[in-house]
């Protein structure tokens, strides 16, 4: 297979994912759900990464031009996985979030731009999610989880653990990680009246578990296959990326 049909493959199948049906109440955190402090909050505490990802991606476009279209293809997978939801706890969801793949490719500051950008095009025309809540969103979503998911690749292959394994901890970790921060910024937003946060949070964490914990293994397996696709077909436009170069090592 040449990697001309691959690309092609991938966007195909991106067309038929869009085209499955999906529920106007399958969320992240919908829009006016948390209130006007929190949504604040939140985007001010996300800000600093979306520099700091600008910044990453400019300096990879530079030295690398390339990648390109690698790190478009991660911000696609991102788009297409955190756009297939299953509801959840009132006001949220639970999806597959796609970042560990990026994460893993180019590090975590990167993916909080590119999942920050499908996090908006989701708000705006698949009425996923909202403006006001999006830094909430991108916070979980697209820089807690991508730094899960690069701190755990990182650890993994300095111990020497098999690069599969390494993949699926860091993109299923990634996930996990993601419905954990989401539990701790619903618990602040509406603490139970008796037991206060603590309480509110594993109320939140124990209902997303039900259906997080089966997609983020699934999650894990797919990123999996999809690295193993890239390492073969798209070896090229891969060769510069640090993780390939240490994966001989």
């Amino acid at each position: 297979m040449k990697k001309s049909a691959f690309i092609a493959a991938a966007f195909s199948l991106i067309i038929l994912l869009l085209a499955l049906p999906n529920p106007a109440y399958a969320m992240h955190i919908m829009e006016g759900f948390l209130p006007p402090a929190w949504c604040l909050f939140w985007w001010l505490a996300s800000a600093p990464f979306l520099i700091a990802g600008f910044l990453k991606i400019k300096k990879i476009i530079r030295d690398r031009p390339e990648a390109k279209m690698l790190l478009a293809f991660a911000g696609a997978f991102i788009f297409v996985l955190s756009a297939l939801k299953l509801p959840s706890v009132t006001g949220s969801c639970s999806h597959p979030t796609g970042t560990g793949l990026g994460a893993i490719l180019f590090g975590a500051l990167p993916m909080s731009v590119m999942g920050s950008i499908a996090l908006l095009f989701q708000a705006l025309l698949l009425a996923h999610g909202g403006i006001t809540t999006l830094g909430a969103n991108t916070f979980s979503m697209a820089v807690c989880g991508p730094m899960v998911a690069a701190g755990i690749h990182c650890l993994t292959r300095r111990l020497r653990i098999k690069q599969w394994i390494c993949v699926f901890l860091s993109a299923c970790l990634a996930d996990l990680c993601t419905y954990v921060v989401t539990s701790l910024q619903l618990a602040a937003a509406f603490p139970a009246e008796h037991g206060g946060m603590i309480l509110s949070f594993f109320k939140f964490a124990g209902i997303f578990a039900v259906t997080q914990l089966p997609l983020a293994i699934s999650e894990g397996l797919l990123t999996v296959v999809v690295f193993n696709v890239l390492s073969v077909y798209s070896a090229d436009d891969l060769c510069t990326l640090s993780v390939f170069s240490r994966r001989e090592a």
